[in-house]
């Protein structure tokens, strides 16, 4: 939990490679892996075929469509932050991978309609201000017959163990209402479905932070929102990660979030 809600818009040139290591290190967390296996299985990607990651961040994903897809294929992937773009360019390049990277985002697409065999949209819902847009961008460039996965977390699942229960429950609710859109995860399947698309099947795992992390950056950071707020005292917010601290050093610690993914069609 401690880096799910880092934006790429939040951090200046000088903390560009943090983030990007941070990104990195995500797709290793065991839950993550796992649903982005059942994506790739449910998008059962094949030679010939044009795939998209919209939100691509460092490529990996694209990348990976790009051995699915073979030299007769198209991967691509879209993403607007600038620095993001070139450390995706700068992989595909050592790998020696034919992926393309385009600048662009979920509101905009720049491919024309009717292009992509299937699409993968990962953790992007939840900063966006009108997903029913990104939903129909969605739709738009899926050929009849592709397919979607859209992946996201719901935030009203976050569990922080241990500490005060009136304590934890305002740091979620801060963390809540600094996201733009924290219930993604459980809006995916209506929004799609709304595009036009027809949804497949559903999957979800629990994100779960090491316990090694203790507290986290993010529960730091939000907890110290909740105190600026005045929904906790500072005593409260020092208990609360000094608590945290003890049930990392002892084993009793529970710090995750759930990601949902819904996997959509396009009729035919």
């Amino acid at each position: 939990m401690d880096s799910f809600g880092l934006r790429p818009d939040r951090f200046d040139a000088a903390g560009q490679d943090q983030l990007v290591d941070i990104r990195d290190l995500q797709a290793t967390l065991p839950g993550l892996t796992r649903l982005r296996e059942w994506a790739h299985d449910a998008l059962a990607l094949r030679p010939g075929e044009k795939a998209v990651d919209i939100g691509s961040g460092t490529g990996s994903q694209v990348i990976t469509f790009a051995e699915a897809v073979g030299p007769t294929g198209i991967a691509a992937g879209v993403e607007p932050d600038p620095n993001l773009l070139a450390a995706a360019e700068k992989r595909a390049a050592e790998l020696h991978s034919p992926a393309t990277f385009h600048s662009g985002d979920a509101y905009g697409v720049p491919f024309g309609a009717d292009t992509f065999d299937a699409v993968l949209c990962e953790r992007v819902f939840q900063h966006l201000t009108a997903p029913s847009r990104a939903a129909r961008e969605i739709a738009r460039v899926l050929r009849p017959g592709g397919r979607t996965v859209v992946m996201d977390a719901d935030w009203g699942s976050a569990i922080v163990h241990p500490g005060d229960r009136r304590v934890v429950r305002e740091v979620v609710d801060t963390l809540i209402s600094a996201t733009t859109n924290a219930y993604s995860g459980r809006r995916l399947q209506g929004l799609l479905t709304a595009a036009g698309l027809e949804v497949a099947s559903t999957g979800s795992h629990a994100l779960v932070q090491d316990r090694s992390v203790g507290a986290g950056a993010l529960v730091s950071r939000v907890s110290a929102m909740a105190v600026a707020r005045r929904l906790i005292t500072e005593a409260e917010r020092e208990q609360l990660l000094a608590e945290l601290a003890a049930g990392a050093a002892d084993g009793d610690i529970h710090l995750s979030v759930t990601m949902f993914a819904v996997h959509a069609r396009k009729p035919a």
